[in-house]
């Protein structure tokens, strides 16, 4: 009798990074690894790429798929921009602050 041994390898799409904006109205992310924050005016994202930031007005989390590493925001997108580690504790105590 034989005995087969089944692999499953880990698909390497989910270290992939893209984003797609559409009109401004909406923003599509791929290779999210954590949301680390969120409001209607901000997103701190952490990508496999490092941390993005989204800026905007009533910006809203239309999906987020963690299997697929992916996250959907709709709103007016005003700005993007990455940031290092520093720069995004600055950002989380900035937020953490507004909220106390």
């Amino acid at each position: 009798m034989n005995y087969f041994e089944r692999s499953e390898t880990v698909s390497t799409t989910s270290k992939q990074h893209a984003i797609n904006i559409n009109n401004r109205k909406e923003i599509d992310i791929t290779g999210v690894k954590d949301v680390d924050s969120f409001d209607s005016e901000e997103f701190l994202i952490e990508t496999v790429m490092g941390y993005l930031l989204v800026r905007g007005e009533q910006l809203q989390l239309k999906n987020l798929n963690v299997e697929e590493t992916t996250i959907q925001i709709k709103g007016k997108i005003t700005e993007l921009a990455y940031v290092d580690e520093q720069q995004a504790g600055r950002a989380k105590g900035l937020i953490s602050k507004l909220f106390k």
